[in-house]
C-alpha cells in the first residue's frame, strides 16, 4: 500500500445514496481469480445508462468520488473497494459509510472521507458548475479544502488508520513493524515449538 499524505484531483458527484457494494461491484465480478481488471465492473449496471455520471465525458480522469449518505452498504466484500480504485478513485467522500467498507477502504489504501450532508452538496453544487474544480484532501491536517470556493472542512478520522495511510501500511506491514518483537520472541521458545 503506498502512504498517501495529500490527494488533490477533480470529482465525480455520485448523487446516490445507499449504494450497496453491489452496485459498486456486481456479484458476477467476485469470481474472478486475479484482483485486477474490476473498473471494467464499476457501478456496471448504471454504466449501461448512457445519462449516468460515469459516462459523462465532463468528470473524465477525476480521482475522487463524491457520494450520497450510506455508501458501501450491503456485503463484506473488497472487490467493491478495489473496483473503485482501479476505476481511477484515490478517495471517496460521503456523509457516512458503512462500517465494514469503511475498514475495507483503511486496509486498501482508498481514502474513506466523511463530511455533513451540506457540504457534500455544496462540493457537488461546485463539481457540477465546474467540473475542473480541484479538491484537496489533506490526511496530515484532515481536512479537505476547495479552494476556489475557499471551502474548508474537517473530516474525522481514527488516529490507527490515519497512521494506516500516513506510512503506506496495510495490514502485513504493521505486522513487520513489530519484526524485531516476533524475532525476540521466536528466539526465545523452546526448540520443540519453533
Amino acid at each position: 500500500m503506498k502512504a498517501v499524505h495529500i490527494v488533490t484531483g477533480t470529482g465525480v458527484p455520485l448523487k446516490r445514496s445507499d449504494v450497496d457494494t453491489d452496485q459498486i461491484i456486481p456479484a458476477e465480478w467476485l469470481k474472478r481469480v486475479e484482483r485486477t481488471g474490476f473498473e471494467k465492473g464499476l457501478f456496471a449496471t448504471w454504466r449501461d445508462d448512457r445519462n449516468f455520471v460515469l459516462n459523462d465525458e465532463r468528470y473524465a480522469g477525476a480521482s475522487i468520488l463524491v457520494a450520497g449518505p450510506a455508501f458501501g452498504v450491503g456485503s463484506s466484500r473488497e472487490h467493491a473497494v478495489w473496483a473503485i480504485q482501479q476505476g481511477g478513485f484515490d478517495v471517496v467522500i460521503a456523509p457516512s459509510f458503512s462500517d465494514i467498507f469503511r475498514n475495507n477502504c483503511g486496509k486498501n489504501g482508498l481514502v474513506p472521507v466523511v463530511l455533513s450532508d451540506e457540504i457534500v452538496t455544496k462540493i457537488w453544487d461546485l463539481i457540477e458548475a465546474d467540473p475542473t474544480t480541484q479538491i484537496v484532501v489533506d490526511l496530515e491536517r484532515l481536512v479537505v479544502e476547495v479552494p476556489s470556493a475557499g471551502l474548508s472542512a474537517a473530516f474525522p478520522m481514527d488516529p490507527a488508520t490515519q497512521h494506516r495511510f500516513l506510512n503506506g501500511l496495510d495490514d502485513v506491514g504493521i505486522t513487520l513493524t513489530h519484526a524485531a518483537a516476533i524475532d525476540t520472541y521466536e528466539a526465545s521458545r523452546p526448540a520443540w515449538l519453533r
